[in-house]
């Protein structure tokens, strides 16, 4: 990955993000990418990623940072919120994978 540019990374990380981590509402699983919001969650990490500072706490307050509006916008809701424990640590996972990549 070394030879590519930030977008392309950032392309790539959003697609792994899109495919791997979903919502999860009454039951219901909606992957990011289906929900588009794998490309947001995407610039927001990089940072971290390229500076080597991602920290669970760091991942936990970008998706606290990130709402999301529900019920046609009646409402907003953290994306922390949203994501399941085990979604959390599976982005944990796939975030320093990425990272170790770069």
């Amino acid at each position: 990955m070394a030879n590519r540019n930030t977008s392309q990374i950032i392309e790539e990380l959003a697609a792994e993000i899109g495919e791997n981590i979903y919502i999860d509402v009454a039951k219901w699983h909606l992957y990011l990418k289906d929900a588009h919001l794998h490309t947001i969650l995407a610039e927001k990490l990089y940072p971290l990623l390229e500076d080597k500072s991602l920290t669970e706490d760091g991942l936990l307050q970008i998706l606290q940072g990130i709402p999301i509006k529900i019920g046609g916008g009646k409402k907003e809701v953290p994306l922390a919120d949203l994501l399941p424990m085990q979604g959390q640590v599976k982005l944990m996972d796939l975030l320093e994978e990425f990272q170790n990549q770069l």
